[in-house]
């Protein structure tokens, strides 16, 4: 026999015994620990490259999260910026409809409407400053009011703007009728902005929540604009007259679009007085 034929019969029993012993499960454990320690082998390599592939891509992705995220900021600060416009314009409406329905119930008087564009940088005066003036017929005198009641009167007047004197400046005086108590009284403002009644006659019974308004006297307003409410009464024996605090019932913090009655012309009648 030459040593090709043997080495083939070699291989050829070699592997039959190998088919053998597989066949009769003598390479089970063996296999399996084989198995086993490649699962291994491999899993070690994977996370090994999953770290090694994370810290090669977090810098990138770092710098794509901080891109993105002032991208959304940026987003964010233009919708809450929509959102304040939409509001405002949404309150603006508000107003201009209210002041439409007060101008319609009050047809006896003409009305121009004004945005509140200044207002009074002193402790001690109380004014606002409105985008009508003399090239839109405002004069000096007129009476500002809103849906609400009256706010006050033109005090100075430029081409295009005006200054409005509150009821609540320590300079107002204004004329007023209790409508409960069926009496006239002076409504004063102050310094400090609140405003007070004055003059009120000893002989009447005046209660908390009385109506104010306007009476007409004296030639400075139109009768019957809103004032505000009595909140307390102080009365003295030995004083001539009567005193009580008032609550507006405009909230002058909050004007924002105001209604110059032009219809009004103010009778100055100091020269009358005695």
């Amino acid at each position: 026999m030459n040593s090709r034929s043997l080495q083939t019969t070699i291989i050829f029993l070699v592997v039959g015994g190998i088919l053998i012993l597989a066949l009769g499960g003598f390479f089970g454990p063996a296999s399996r620990r084989l198995d086993s320690g490649l699962v291994e082998l491999q899993t070690w390599f994977s996370s090994r490259f999953l770290g090694v592939q994370d810290f090669i891509t977090a810098p990138r992705d770092i710098i794509s999260l901080r891109t993105r995220n002032a991208q959304l900021e940026t987003t964010v600060s233009q919708l809450q910026t929509q959102v304040i416009e939409l509001q405002q314009r949404v309150n603006e409406t508000e107003i201009l409809a209210a002041l439409v329905d007060f101008s319609r119930t009050n047809p006896e008087s003409t009305y121009k409407a004004a945005a509140v564009i200044g207002r009074d940088p002193s402790p001690f005066l109380h004014y606002i400053i409105i985008n009508r003036g003399s090239n839109d017929d405002i004069r000096r005198g007129m009476p500002v009011v809103t849906n609400q009641g009256l706010v006050g009167r033109i005090d100075a007047v430029i081409a295009d703007a005006a200054r409005v004197e509150l009821i609540t400046d320590p300079g107002s005086s204004v004329n007023v009728y209790l409508q409960n108590a069926d009496t006239n009284a002076v409504l004063l403002g102050s310094v400090t902005g609140d405003v007070s009644l004055d003059m009120i006659s000893q002989n009447v019974s005046v209660e908390p929540g009385d109506l104010i308004l306007t009476s007409g006297l004296g030639g400075g307003y139109p009768p019957d604009l809103i004032i505000g409410q009595v909140v307390t009464l102080r009365s003295l024996e030995f004083e001539l007259f009567q005193q009580a605090t008032v609550q507006p019932a405009v909230d002058f913090s909050r004007l924002e679009i105001v209604l110059v009655i032009t219809n009004f012309r103010p009778v100055d009648i100091t020269p009358l007085e005695p």
